[in-house]
């Protein structure tokens, strides 16, 4: 079992081989869980050499990872075209944070879309202003205004597609190519979409980052995160992740480890039910709008079909009234769907959504009224539809 060399493979082959090295596996199909903090040497000029080896697969001390660490960082690397490496986090938005405080220092300039994720616009608003940081958020479906940003520095922007909540879809070629010609870098956060649906890399961006709590471990069982990049910026965050002690459990990396080898499974049959739900609720007389980039009708499905090659069950619905309870009260209705945070699990959620309370610059007319943002998981879709067609008559399911 190789664990280089495969670039030539197609995507579920490289879910199944990924980071499998025989030196790391041993005689046995996944790699062990090796639990340490320190590791021993033969000699103290073994030691002094480890020291000077600061790459995944030379062992030197458990804050640098051990074989359950680097092969799923490896097996994440070769998802990821175009990426050198790829460094672990304990959780997404400490990936986030990873990959922004690698890029930025005081009196830099930020460009962040508008609809990115909360806790990306909280780390603008919050850490990096105390670091001295300048953030400008910005409509990334306007172009033209986009480009005006750039008659100041700017040092780095920061990307979603489809965007949190709302589902946009930005061009994000475009985007990273004006951000390259103005000496920008770009980050993006690809968790929606993951390098099966969304080669981030390829597209133009420098840095693309993944919450792995979602669709990498698919079970709602852990929190981790992960930043891919070419040579020069996952040096960079290598160097900043270990600055500030980050590093993942080994259980978790075995648990993540174990997720991705389904994953692809699990996002296609996730993706054909939300599709299907998607179209549904589309014609039911209480849904306004469905936010999804999935379904022919939406504005950003054309994007979505020329850059993508996949998508996920996790989308959004307006409904068709003017009271502001009346999510609330489809959601409490529901019988299948959890209320709760995150999505990417075999479970589905079901969540009210206020997406203009977390806009600076984007209208958001078509999504002012009620909303709720559905997470589909592996349950049959039509035991999901005939759920929602409960919850939205306004009846209970016995």
């Amino acid at each position: 079992m190789s664990g280089g060399g495969d670039k030539h493979l197609k995507p579920a082959t490289k879910l199944v081989r990924g980071g499998r090295r025989p030196e790391w596996t041993g005689p046995v199909v996944n790699p062990p869980v090796w639990r340490a903090s320190t590791h021993l040497y033969e000699k103290d000029a073994d030691r002094q050499a480890a020291g000077g080896n600061n790459n995944d697969g030379q062992f030197f001390y458990g804050r640098r990872g051990s074989p359950t660490q680097w092969a799923l960082a490896e097996a994440l690397t070769q998802l990821e075209p175009g990426a050198a490496g790829t460094v672990l986090y304990p959780s997404g938005v400490a990936a986030i944070a990873g990959g922004l405080l690698a890029v930025l220092k005081p009196g830099d300039r930020l460009l962040m879309a508008d609809n990115a994720y909360d806790p990306s616009r909280s780390m603008a608003t919050g850490l990096l202003k105390r670091l001295g940081v300048t953030t400008t958020f910005f409509d990334p479906l306007d172009l033209d205004a986009y480009r005006t940003l750039f008659a100041e520095p700017v040092r780095a922007v920061w990307l979603e597609s489809p965007g949190s909540l709302t589902f946009e879809v930005c061009d994000v070629p475009a985007l990273a190519a004006i951000a390259r010609d103005h000496g920008a870098v770009s980050l993006i956060d690809n968790t929606w979409a993951s390098p099966l649906g969304f080669a981030a890399l390829s597209h133009g961006c420098d840095i693309t980052m993944m919450s792995l709590s979602k669709h990498v471990g698919g079970h709602s069982d852990l929190m981790m995160g992960s930043a891919s990049a070419g040579e020069r910026w996952y040096r960079a965050l290598r160097r900043t992740a270990q600055d500030l002690g980050q590093v993942v459990s080994p259980d978790d990396a075995a648990l993540a480890a174990r997720g991705l080898r389904t994953m692809g499974l699990r996002l296609e049959a996730q993706t054909r039910s939300a599709l299907k739900i998607a179209q549904w609720l589309e014609a039911q007389p209480q849904v306004a709008r469905v936010l999804s980039p999935l379904l022919p009708s939406d504005p950003g499905h054309a994007l979505w079909r020329r850059d993508f090659t996949g998508g996920c069950g996790l989308f959004g619905f307006v409904l068709a009234s003017a009271d502001r309870t009346a999510a609330a009260r489809v959601v409490d209705a529901l019988q299948l769907f959890g209320i709760g945070y995150s999505w990417g699990g075999y479970e589905s959620l079901a969540l009210v959504t206020t997406p203009q309370d977390h806009r600076t610059v984007m209208p958001s007319p078509d999504t002012a009224g009620p909303a709720i943002r559905l997470a589909i998981g592996l349950e049959d879709a039509d035991d999901l539809i005939a759920d929602l067609a409960e919850a939205l008559a306004g009846k209970e399911t016995p």
